[in-house]
């Protein structure tokens, strides 16, 4: 038999010298997250969990192994079937379940009796989150980052995709997160990350970075909608490089208009995410705000969103958060267009080279 254990956070190095990353947990904690590129192929699902959970409780340990012994083996056989019949001998895949014990042990034992190379994760899921979350702050260290700043509406979000596609480094914490991060960001149909899934995404991001190369990433506040972002990175970008992005009011609005176009579309879908600022802005105003959107006058309302509410708060955070903000370059590119933040792009990744 070929089997063998590694430490979690040699895995972490390791990851992508496996052929097929295993995740032998039920497949609702494989959504709550699990490793990169992991598949999942559950010993037990969430069902079968369950009930041998319960019977676990409600019987005896011996019974509940008896019953999960012959499901397993059942699922496993399926899994085999199903994915490994045409494996070749040289595959290595790596496993794990919650703390590496019975599920992906199991499965492990077997493919190990058929004679592949099986790499079994010491401490399981559980491991390797510890190792991650500490490997992330090693890895934020290592980094040269650029933080664009700008008033909510001035295209930073537009500014990253531009910089990505001239081939500069970007972390897209609002892409990773789905959502634009703000009290009205959130992205109809569209559901967050689950915390742990976020910080995931966010350390394999990080690992395909190169240290040598800057990294642009937008300012960004603590959390994310739901999700809150890494400590360690936010201290860095607090200290890090700013670019200051400056559109005019009126190309602001049009590019939220532009972005936010399901508010438009749907009115009474706004009126409700506007509602939450009632605690902010006051009842009078925000019913006022209502009522012009349900008129068909949306632009002035953003207008007066931006300058009544973000403007005034994003500034004074900038200014107490970010310690180079008073500093900053500032970027005025001649609109919200694509191309005008492309061509912008293209000068800033023209600068990096020089």
């Amino acid at each position: 038999m070929s089997l063998s254990t590694l430490p979690a956070s040699e895995v972490l190095a390791r990851l992508d010298e496996f052929d097929t990353v295993i995740d032998a947990r039920s497949e609702g904690e494989y959504a709550e997250d699990h490793l990169p590129n992991a598949l999942n192929w559950p010993t037990l699902n969430n069902d079968e969990r369950r009930d041998i959970g319960t019977l676990y409780k409600q019987v005896n340990a011996f019974e509940a192994k008896k019953r999960g012994a012959a499901i397993a083996a059942r699922n496993i056989a399926a899994h085999i079937d199903r994915e490994v019949i045409d494996k070749p001998k040289d595959w290595r895949p790596v496993a794990y379940c919650w703390r590496g014990g019975q599920r992906s042990g199991s499965l492990s034992t077997i493919l190990g009796h058929i004679g592949f190379r099986v790499t079994l994760i010491e401490g399981g899921y559980k491991a390797f989150r510890a190792a991650m979350l500490l490997d992330i702050i090693r890895l934020v260290e290592t980094f040269d980052w650029r933080v664009i700043c700008g008033t909510t509406g001035s295209g930073k979000t537009r500014l990253l995709q531009a910089l990505s596609l001239e081939g500069a480094q970007v972390l897209d914490l609002e892409g990773l997160a789905n959502h634009r991060s703000s009290v009205l960001g959130a992205i109809p149909g569209l559901p967050q990350p689950t915390q742990k899934r976020f910080d995931t995404l966010i350390w394999d991001a990080l690992r395909h970075l190169d240290p040598l190369r800057p990294v642009y990433i937008e300012s960004e506040s603590k959390k994310v909608g739901n999700v809150a972002v890494p400590l360690s990175l936010i201290e860095a970008m607090r200290k890090s490089k700013c670019l200051n992005l400056v559109l005019p009011d009126a190309e602001r609005v049009a590019l939220l208009m532009e972005d936010y176009d399901f508010f438009v579309k749907d009115v009474e879908h706004f009126c409700e995410r506007l509602h939450i600022l009632t605690e902010f802005r006051g009842k009078v105003v925000v019913e006022e705000w209502k009522n012009s959107v349900r008129a068909g006058n949306i632009e002035p309302v953003v207008q007066a969103l931006l300058t009544e509410h973000y403007d005034p708060v994003y500034l004074q955070s900038m200014k107490r958060n970010f310690q180079h903000f008073e500093l900053s370059r500032v970027l005025t590119p001649t609109s919200h267009s694509a191309e005008a933040m492309q061509q912008l792009a293209k000068e800033i990744k023209g600068e990096e080279q020089a």
